[in-house]
């Protein structure tokens, strides 16, 4: 077996390795930032100039036109949330798909049953591939709005944005889109895609901390406040401010890791250039595949026929289950993925792995060929001890 290595290959579900300006940003706030927009002082001014400029980056990100329409919240989840129950109404029905995550799938169930709001769930073809086709067939005259994932977090496959987006404006419907795997891997551009609200999180692609996330939100859009407290504006008022972002942002702001977040973003798209790392991540995942491919033993999910994905490759071994698998190759080669459901309980209906799971291999920057290889070697031995 060799000498056994380190190798962290689960950035689809956080990127553990940070730039180190991240690091050095999130300590700095620590000892010298004040609460933002709730004194006068040096301290939280430091605090509210690092929150609106990285307001500014998403902004630019996204090209949504207004840094005020950012919503910073603590991740994507929490931005899916807000978005979905604060926008519906009994009656109004709601398109998206069998690739989403739960944290758009539990919000859709909950409102179906609390506010009778319906939905309808598009599928997928053998790849795990969205049937877009599909979408303009469901349309209801009560549907309000598509909610869809840019890529999903099991296969990596990607949707095209631009052929949704026509088909939101063409019908006059809101368009939702779940970034989480995305923002900060694979270009959005939400005015020439059509695009109302953007749900994205920091401490994915981003290569931010934990905790952070939100949503760039179009403007005219209105959302019910999920949630109403100090805003350190307006206090007086009984409801929340109207004035975004107060309207949906509310308590003390995570500060600390909006600072690192701010920082890497700068990194990103300043420094290294999104292209780049997007070109970096696909070419290792191409490598792991390419490496494995051959083996009759293992079968893999997705269409990796194009680089227009997310950095994801997802496979099984013969009928081992997903979660035997990652623990061996965790406890005798050090390698970390993600086996079992992955939060996304349709998307395996859909592939018949509701029973075995997947076991999940992710990359990002900060692997190496050598990862890559070191990986291949040992799925290939546990493939071949079968």
């Amino acid at each position: 077996m060799g000498e056994m290595r380190r190798v962290y290959l689960d950035n689809a579900a956080t990127t553990m390795q940070k730039p180190p300006c991240v690091v050095e940003a999130v300590t700095a706030a620590l000892t010298s930032f004040g609460n933002s927009g709730r004194d006068t002082g040096g301290h939280a001014l430091d605090a509210s100039r690092v929150i609106y400029d990285a307001r500014c980056l998403i902004s630019d990100l996204f090209n949504l036109g207004n840094p005020k329409q950012v919503v910073f919240t603590c991740n994507s989840t929490e931005a899916l949330n807000m978005a979905i129950r604060g926008l519906f109404h009994r009656g109004d029905h709601v398109i998206s798909s069998v690739m989403e995550h739960n944290a758009v799938l539990r919000p859709l169930y909950d409102i179906e049953e609390d506010q009778g709001v319906s939905h309808t769930f598009i599928g997928v073809d053998e790849k795990g591939r969205l049937l877009v086709s599909e979408i303009e067939k469901n349309i209801r005259p009560e549907t309000k709005a598509l909610i869809f994932t840019h890529a999903s977090n099991v296969t990596g496959n990607a949707n095209d944005l631009h052929a949704i987006g026509k088909i939101a404006k063409k019908h006059g419907l809101l368009f939702i889109v779940d970034a989480s795997q995305t923002a900060g891997v694979l270009p959005i551009d939400m005015q020439d895609m059509n695009i109302d609200i953007v749900a994205f999180t920091g401490h994915k692609g981003l290569y931010g901390p934990q905790g952070t996330g939100g949503m760039a939100i179009r403007e005219g859009i209105d959302i019910h406040p999920l949630k109403s407290g100090g805003t350190g504006v307006l206090s007086y008022l009984k409801h929340q401010p109207e004035e975004m972002p107060t309207h949906l942002e509310c308590g003390t702001m995570n500060a600390h890791g909006l600072a690192g977040l701010h920082a890497s973003l700068n990194w990103l798209v300043k420094e290294v250039g999104i292209d780049q790392v997007h070109a970096h991540e696909i070419a290792l995942a191409k490598r792991f595949y390419e490496g494995l491919k051959d083996m009759e033993a293992i079968r893999f999910y997705g269409d990796y026929d194009t680089d227009q994905r997310a950095a994801i490759v997802s496979l099984n071994i013969a009928d081992y289950d997903s979660s035997e698998v990652s623990d061996q190759l965790e406890s005798d080669y050090g390698i970390s993925t993600r086996p079992g459901a992955h939060c996304a309980p349709l998307i395996h209906e859909a592939m018949g792995t509701v029973n075995q799971g997947m076991v999940r291999f992710a990359f990002s920057w900060f692997n190496t060929e050598e990862d890559v290889d070191y990986a291949v070697k040992a799925v290939r031995e546990l493939a071949t001890d079968i």
